[in-house]
C-alpha cells in the first residue's frame, strides 16, 4: 500500500504534504512523519499554527487494490456500538437512511455531512480491514483524543482514504492530529501488532455471566421484580458475576435521583441484596441525555445544547425514554456538578459495583468549534472515570475508538429487540435498529477487540418464549455467537418459568466461557464458520443466520444447516 498524496486544507489555503519533511507556510507549520517497522508502518501529523486557523479537512490518500466477486471483503466498523459493523463485499453498499428520516435520529453518523456516500464507496470508523483472498491489511488509529478518524474505500479508484473528522476546527495551539496504523500478514498477528502500538493495557483473560432487567421487564421493574429475579438464580443455584438494574427505575430519564414508588425502599437496600447473593450490583445510567418529561428539561434548559434557532437540540425519539429526548452540554459546570451528584450516590451511597453508562454518543453529536467530536468524547469518558474511581466502568452507546484501553467493558452490538428483523426498521435503513440479525453481524463483526480493547458485551441473549418472536433455532444461534465472539454475556429472562431444556440451554454458556475464537469465515449470504478452542481442544460454530436452508463445508464435508440454525463441531 503506497501513500499516493497527503492533503491539509484550511482557511481558503490546500496543500499537499510529503511524510518525513518539515513544511513552513506564513499560517502555520506541518510535522508529517512516516516510521517503517517489519510488518506495519505508522503515520504522525502534527499541526502548528502561527496565527489562528480553521482546519477544513485532513486526508492521506492510498492505492489499494479491490477484487470484484466474492474475493475482497471490507469491514466497516459503525460510528458507535449499536451501529451495524460487519464485513462488506464490494458488491454490496452501505445502507442510507431514507430521505425523509434524515436528521430525524441523531443515532450514527447520517447527519455528517462529510462522510461520502457514493455507489462504490465504504466508510468505517477507527479501524477497517481488507480481505483479498489471503492478502490481510489493517488500518487502524492510534489515537482517537485529538479527532476521530474515519476510511473511505472507494472500489471504483481503487484508493482508500485516511480522514479525520475535524471540518470547521478553530485552531490556535499545536495539534497532534493523526497517528495512524497500517499493518499487513496473518490477521491475528496483525491486530495483536495494532494493540500493540496503541499501548493498550493487556487484559485479564476471564469470562463473565450476568443478569439485566431491560429486555423481559423494559421500562416495568420494581424492587420486587428484581427481588424475584434474585430469588429464582438462587434456587437454581446459578453463579452469575454481575446482576443490573436498567432503565425504569427514576421517574424520568434525567432525573436520575427521584426513584419511581415501585423502589419504595429505594436502590440502596436492593444494591445491597444483589451482593448478599455474591453478585457484583449494577445500574443503567444515560449521563448525558433527558427526557421533555424530566424536571431538566421542564427547569434547566440552560443545561441543554440549542440547535441553530436556540432551542433545545432533538437528538432523537424513543418511547423506552418518553419520547423526545436532548442532550446535556457537558462543558457547563452545573451539569458537571449535577453528574458529579448522581454518580456519587449510586456508586459510594448506595454501593453499586458499576455503572452502564449508555448513550454516550450523544455528547458529541455537535463538534464545538473549538474542539472536535473526538475531542468531546475522550473529555467526558476521562471525566466519567474519575467518578467512578475504582468501581467498574461499563460502556453502551459509545463510539469504540474512544473507549479502547479505557473503559473495562463495552457493548459492541444494537439492541435484539423482539424479533429477528422488522420490515419497517430494515426500511427506514438505520444502522442502528433494533433487530437480532443486525446485531449478531456486529457480534461476529467486532470479536477481533474481545480481550484486546475491552471486554466484549454483545446485546442480551434470550431463551423465553414469552415477549419475544424468536423461535428456538434463533435464540439458540444468539447465544452461542454471543459466548463464543463476546467475554461477557447477559441474560434477561425470569428463569423461575425455564423448561428443563431451556434451563440446560442456559447452563451451555457455562461450559463455552473459556472458548477463544482462533478464526471467523464470512461465507456468502450471512453464513459463518467461528473455529474455537475449548479446554485444549478444537471447534467449529457453523451459523446459518438467513432464512435459507445451508450447507457450509466443515473437514471438507458439507453440513446441513436449517433456517437460522447454528451446529458445533469437534475438529
Amino acid at each position: 500500500m503506497n501513500l499516493v498524496k497527503a492533503i491539509l486544507q484550511y482557511d481558503d489555503q490546500t496543500i499537499e504534504l510529503t511524510a518525513n519533511k518539515m513544511l513552513f507556510f506564513d499560517e502555520l507549520y506541518v510535522d508529517f512523519k512516516k516510521n517503517d517497522k517489519a510488518d506495519f508502518q505508522t503515520y504522525h501529523l502534527v499541526i502548528h499554527p502561527k496565527q489562528p486557523i480553521v482546519i477544513k479537512k485532513l486526508a492521506l490518500v492510498f492505492d489499494q487494490p479491490y477484487i470484484q466477486g466474492e474475493d475482497t471483503r471490507i469491514f466497516c466498523n459503525g460510528f458507535q456500538s449499536n451501529s451495524e459493523s460487519r464485513e462488506f463485499r464490494v458488491n454490496e453498499k452501505i445502507p442510507q437512511v431514507n430521505f425523509f428520516t434524515k436528521n430525524k435520529q441523531f443515532l450514527g453518523d447520517d447527519h455528517i455531512k462529510e462522510i461520502p456516500r457514493a455507489k462504490n464507496n465504504f466508510h468505517s470508523w477507527t479501524y477497517t480491514y481488507v480481505k483479498n483472498n489471503n492478502d490481510f491489511t489493517l488500518l487502524g488509529s492510534l489515537k482517537e483524543n485529538a479527532a476521530f478518524t474515519y476510511f473511505v474505500h472507494d472500489t471504483s479508484t481503487h484508493q482508500l482514504t485516511v480522514e479525520k473528522d475535524c471540518a470547521g476546527l478553530e485552531l490556535t495551539h499545536s495539534f497532534p492530529i493523526l497517528d495512524i496504523f497500517i499493518g499487513k500478514g496473518k490477521e491475528q498477528k496483525t491486530f495483536d501488532n495494532w494493540f500493540a502500538e496503541m499501548e493498550v493495557p493487556s487484559l485479564a483473560n476471564e469470562s463473565y455471566t450476568g443478569w439485566s432487567s431491560w429486555n423481559f421487564y423494559k421500562n416495568e421493574i420494581s424492587e420486587e421484580v428484581i427481588s424475584k429475579n434474585l430469588d429464582a438464580f438462587s434456587k437454581k443455584e446459578i453463579d452469575l458475576d454481575f446482576f443490573q438494574i436498567d432503565n425504569g427505575y427514576s421517574t424520568h430519564v434525567g432525573d436520575w435521583l427521584n426513584i419511581k414508588s415501585s423502589f419504595p425502599n429505594g436502590l440502596a437496600p436492593i444494591s445491597q441484596k444483589i451482593k448478599q447473593y455474591n453478585y457484583k450490583s449494577g445500574i443503567w445510567l444515560a449521563p448525558f441525555i433527558c427526557s421533555d418529561k424530566s424536571e431538566i428539561f421542564q427547569h434547566k434548559k440552560q443545561w441543554l445544547i440549542k440547535d441553530k434557532s436556540g432551542q433545545p437540540f432533538v437528538a432523537g425519539n424513543d418511547k423506552n425514554l418518553g419520547g423526545n429526548f436532548y442532550v446535556l452540554d457537558f462543558y457547563q459546570k452545573e451539569v458537571q456538578e449535577y453528574l458529579i451528584r448522581v454518580i456519587h450516590t449510586f456508586s459510594q451511597k448506595w454501593g453499586f459495583d458499576f455503572i452502564k453508562f449508555d448513550y454516550l454518543y450523544t455528547v458529541c453529536i455537535l463538534p464545538f468549534k473549538n474542539k472536535t467530536r473526538g475531542q468531546v468524547m475522550h473529555d467526558a469518558l476521562e471525566f466519567l472515570k474519575r467518578q467512578l474511581g475504582n468501581k467498574i466502568f461499563f460502556t453502551a452507546g459509545v463510539p469504540l475508538g474512544s473507549a479502547m484501553g479505557k473503559v473495562d467493558f463495552c457493548s459492541i452490538s444494537g439492541s435484539i429487540g423482539d424479533s429477528w428483523k422488522k420490515s419497517f426498521e430494515q426500511f427506514l435503513s438505520y444502522r442502528e435498529n433494533e433487530s437480532a440479525i443486525q446485531s449478531l453481524r456486529s457480534t461476529i463483526g467486532r470479536w477481533h477487540l474481545n480481550g484486546r480493547a475491552f471486554q466484549n458485551v454483545p446485546d442480551v441473549f434470550t431463551l423465553s418464549k414469552e415477549k419475544n418472536k424468536l423461535t428456538p433455532n434463533q435464540q439458540y444461534t444468539l447465544l452461542i455467537i454471543n459466548a463464543l465472539c463476546g467475554n461477557t454475556l447477559f441474560n434477561s429472562d425470569f428463569i423461575d418459568d425455564f423448561t428443563p431444556e431451556q434451563l440446560s440451554e442456559f447452563q451451555w454458556i457455562f461450559k463455552l466461557k473459556n472458548s477463544r475464537v482462533k478464526e471467523v469465515q464470512n461465507l456468502t449470504n450471512d453464513k459463518y464458520l467461528i473455529h474455537f478452542t475449548n479446554d485444549e481442544k478444537s471447534f467449529v460454530a457453523a451459523c446459518n443466520l438467513s432464512n435459507k436452508k445451508a450447507s457450509p463445508l466443515v473437514k471438507k464435508q458439507p453440513v446441513e444447516l436449517e433456517p437460522f440454525e447454528t451446529m458445533i463441531f469437534k475438529i
